[in-house]
């Protein structure tokens, strides 16, 4: 068995955001920052489960070390392809591994700005003491963007009704407000259409309080494979992409200091729509929309529990809500304190596997709430408390192996990103240096 030192998520630094900036247009290298002192309404969000509190065997422990290394591994590809930013993407919790200690090994890293997708995610980390610069890219109604400008981050926008309310916030603050402009180019979500970039840039000339420090856009099919027929689709973005900042540089919104990014995690691997900046997401976390570049990535998540219980059941006995499986044989089922209130799926309900023991053994009936039951007829000296592993790797007494999210995700017929993100935060997530 290989054993590492379990650490519980490091004390939060003191709250010391970066220094308000009065300059009246941001520099290229700090393309993120912005002005704004935090004020106004405090936003709660639910506690996560802390180590100290865990009394159940059920954690998610996550290696800061792969987290450095995926940074590394995203920032090469991305210094090769010309990129000279890299803003990881934390948004969904940090993808589920905890936004606020992510954020700090991260930063510590070399990270100079991250991009999450609420203000109250936004939040969380600055109350954390995260000091690089953050862009919310998140969509609100135009209301919101007066509180979104009294904060020290970077927001997003799309519409003119956007930009009024930040003209009206950059009034009473006493200062431009700096913001990223976001283009749709084919995703057909948010940003501002291509029939109508003409005529919102006319329209954006003519007020002085705002100032586009970056222009973005989001790709929806960079993860597509070569020869499919969706390939060519982030081509067809990239050249909307340009033809966008030609019609933007010629109304005088943007400028040669104007930071572009389009790239996601497949984008940037892929070393297209690489443009000032790179937004990657899931690749920090270990896990690749691309397999040809898997084995650079280090998976950052493991999820382990403990058996609680083991009883034999004789032929034709059912297991579980609705006695979705019923022996053939003489069997063992063990029981786990995990279920789909904690992230495992209702939908590996006899399909998914577990390691036992560094052996396999398949998930059994229907996943429930808090727990589940798992075959372990085949687990020779299977005992209460040996450890399951529900994703990522496992050295046992039998052997060693390991689960990733994407065979979870095609067990259950979803994808990697809702596999780490479903991970609900009643697990506690022990953060490790190995």
């Amino acid at each position: 068995m290989v054993h590492a030192a379990i650490v519980s998520e490091p004390p939060k630094a003191p709250l010391s955001g970066p220094s308000r900036r009065q300059a009246d247009t941001p520099s290229r290298g700090s393309a993120l920052a912005s002005g704004g002192v935090a004020e106004g309404v405090r936003v709660l969000k639910p506690r996560r489960a802390a180590p100290a509190d865990a009394l159940r065997a059920t954690r998610a422990e996550i290696n800061l070390a792969a987290l450095r290394h995926n940074l590394r591994v995203v920032t090469r590809h991305a210094t090769e392809a010309g990129a000279a930013h890299v803003w990881p993407v934390l948004k969904a919790d940090g993808y589920g591994h905890g936004a606020p200690a992510v954020a700090r090994t991260l930063e510590r890293a070399g990270a100079k700005g991250f991009c999450v997708a609420l203000l109250e995610e936004a939040i969380e980390l600055r109350e954390a003491g995260i000091r690089a610069p953050l862009l919310v890219m998140g969509g609100y109604a135009a209301s919101a963007y007066e509180e979104i400008a009294s904060r020290d981050v970077t927001p997003v926008i799309y519409d003119l009704g956007q930009v009024e309310t930040l003209v009206r916030a950059a009034r009473a603050l006493g200062h431009r407000v700096p913001a990223h402009l976001k283009v749709d180019t084919g995703m057909a979500r948010l940003g501002v259409q291509m029939k109508d970039l003409k005529a919102f840039a006319e329209a954006f000339a003519k007020q002085r309080e705002v100032c586009i420090t970056g222009l973005m856009t989001h790709l929806a099919c960079a993860d597509a494979e070569p020869g499919h027929t969706d390939a060519a689709f982030t081509a067809q973005q990239v050249s909307r992409f340009e033809e966008a900042t030609q019609v933007l540089t010629s109304a005088g919104v943007i400028d040669a200091c104007t930071v572009r990014h389009a790239a996601n995690s497949a984008a940037l691997l892929r070393g297209e729509a690489v443009f000032d900046a790179v937004r990657p997401g899931i690749a920090v976390f270990g896990v690749s929309p691309l397999a040809a570049v898997s084995s650079e990535l280090h998976s950052a998540m493991r999820v382990r529990t403990e058996i609680v219980d083991l009883r034999a059941i004789e032929p034709g006995e059912s297991v579980g809500y609705g006695a979705l499986f019923r022996a053939s044989t003489a069997s063992r089922i063990a029981t786990i304190p995990m279920g789909y209130a904690d992230g495992l799926s209702r939908h590996l309900s006899n399909r998914g596997h577990v390691l036992v023991r560094g052996r396999r053994a398949p998930i059994v009936g229907a996943v429930s709430m808090d727990m589940a039951m798992v075959d372990v007829t085949n687990v020779t000296g299977v005992a209460l408390r040996d450890e399951v592993v529900i994703l990522g790797a496992q050295e046992g007494l039998l052997g060693k192996g390991a689960i990733s999210a994407e065979e979870v995700a095609r067990a259950g017929g979803s994808i990697a990103w809702e596999v780490l993100t479903s991970i609900s935060r009643r697990v506690p997530r022990f953060y490790r240096e190995p």
